[in-house]
């Protein structure tokens, strides 16, 4: 009986002991797991706070005087463009209507849509609006011409800023255009002035123009 009432007494005191312990340990184990995901690296991908992506993400923005009429909204501003093939990005910029128009008149629609990885240099309408009516005309008129004129303004690349500061490339049409230049400021064959440069659509690179380039 004495045997029994001593045992009894000797677990009692012995989970008496251990209770504080096993407290403790529940505690400290609640409060590392809370602890955790504040010190992790998570929380600053997360919350943006990386700076070097954000330099990134802005020296990859299009650029130059004339990106300021771009639509800020829908399918003819920067992210709406981003989302369809070149020539269909071209058709919802207002800038680039008479452009647009020789592309269709020239059957190079598809041409451009379905191909990959190209930069097109984009003449605006002031560009077009630079050539002589009857001469414009006449070369809207003749598809052999137009598309000559056309394809010497695509690349068959993805160019970026840095490859134009002074760079050589073979256009579709197989001639040659030099660019020259760095920062915001570039010029294509020595005469015509990049005025928003690196938009981006779904399968190219495109830099908006002043002037209507010429086949040498």
């Amino acid at each position: 009986m004495n045997s029994m009432k001593i045992r009894r007494t000797a677990i009692a005191v012995a989970a008496a002991a251990l209770l504080p312990l096993s407290l403790a340990a529940c505690s400290d184990s609640g409060s590392n797991t809370k602890a955790a995901p504040s010190a992790g690296p998570e929380d600053a991908a997360k919350t943006g706070a990386s700076t070097p992506a954000g330099d990134d993400m802005t020296d990859d923005q299009p650029f130059g005087p004339a990106c300021a009429g771009v639509p800020k909204e829908g399918a003819g501003s920067f992210d709406g463009m981003a989302k369809d093939p070149v020539a269909t990005a071209a058709s919802n910029n207002p800038a680039l209507s008479t452009l647009v128009a020789a592309v269709k008149q020239a059957g190079l629609v598809d041409t451009l849509n379905n191909a990959e990885n190209i930069t097109v240099f984009a003449p605006t309408n002031d560009a077009f609006a630079k050539i002589p009516k009857a001469d414009l005309d006449k070369v809207l008129a003749d598809k052999t011409t137009l598309t000559k004129i056309l394809t010497y303004h695509v690349v068959g690349e993805k160019l970026t800023p840095e490859q134009l500061e002074n760079g050589s490339f073979e256009t579709l049409q197989k001639g040659m255009i030099t660019t020259k230049g760095s920062g915001e400021s570039y010029t294509v064959n020595d005469t015509s002035k990049v005025v928003c440069g690196n938009v981006k659509t779904a399968n190219a690179n495109v830099y908006i123009v002043d002037t209507v380039l010429m086949p040498k």
